[in-house]
């Protein structure tokens, strides 16, 4: 039987030709390589389609555009990060605006280790993004760090059920089984390859199948064996190779899994 928190991954090889990946979080506006080159690469590894999340509104108008240049390969979000959450008063309105056209709300959430904006303000942000999600009818992109109970909380209120969406879930057994009771979708990325990622795998080997996604969160946390290059969503079945491992089943199996959530979150898209 597969061990979860086995360590061991080199691979860099997609799998099957016939595998399709879904990258639900990379940052194109981050990437520095033109965006038809990266999506073209992408393209050549099974990526269907992917998310480009916003973190302000400039951003958010960027990726906007992304997925206006590339109907039905870019799906995109409107929000505000919580680093910049101080800035939410005066953002707000146009995120509101953003995010009515947009696929998701989001990036949005919590950060509790770095603080570059005071708690209340991260808090008050999120709530009310929360709000917004819930009233727009659409999912929501949740950065959580450091800040699992807080989060966890919030969003036992909301209630919002799969259309919340935990990006770059981090979480071990313990957290993975609370959130799981809430109804909320998990989406890896790259520390479920890390050879420190094994409290992860344990909490992805408890997540469900069916509410699991898997993304890049680019240009950053580049998975194994690639990692200290810069991530693209070309990489994404990287995590969807690890994230097989961990359930002990097929890299065409995660592929169908992943793949079929995303579509049902972003329904609407």
């Amino acid at each position: 039987m597969t061990n979860p928190a086995e360590n061991t991954f080199e691979s860099t090889d997609r799998p099957n030709v016939d595998t399709v990946w879904v990258d639900t979080h990379a940052h194109l506006f981050l990437i520095d390589d033109p965006v038809d080159e990266v999506l073209a690469r992408a393209s050549d590894q099974g990526v269907k389609w992917l998310v480009c999340p916003g973190v302000d509104e400039a951003t958010s108008l960027a990726s906007e555009q992304f997925a206006r240049d590339h109907p039905g390969v870019v799906r995109w979000s409107a929000g505000l990060h919580p680093h910049d959450a101080s800035s939410w008063p005066d953002q707000a309105d146009r995120i509101a605006d953003l995010a009515s056209r947009a696929d998701a709300v989001g990036e949005c959430g919590l950060d509790f280790y770095r603080n570059l904006s005071s708690r209340q303000a991260q808090m008050a942000a999120f709530a009310d993004q929360l709000a917004l999600a819930a009233d727009l009818k659409k999912p929501i992109i949740i950065h959580c760090r450091d800040a699992f109970s807080e989060v966890h909380d919030m969003l036992e209120s909301a209630q919002l059920g799969e259309t919340a969406v935990l990006h770059c879930w981090t979480g071990g057994p313990r957290w993975t089984k609370r959130f799981d009771a809430l109804g909320v979708t998990f989406s890896f990325a790259g520390p479920i390859t890390y050879a420190t990622g094994d409290t992860l795998r344990l909490g992805a080997a408890l997540a469900p199948p069916e509410r699991t996604m898997i993304e890049t969160d680019s240009p950053y946390l580049t998975p194994e064996p690639l990692r200290g290059t810069n991530n693209e969503p070309a990489h994404v079945h990287l995590t969807g190779a690890r994230l097989a491992q961990v359930w002990g089943t097929t890299v065409e199996q995660v592929s169908q899994l992943t793949t079929a959530t995303a579509e049902r979150v972003f329904a609407d898209a």
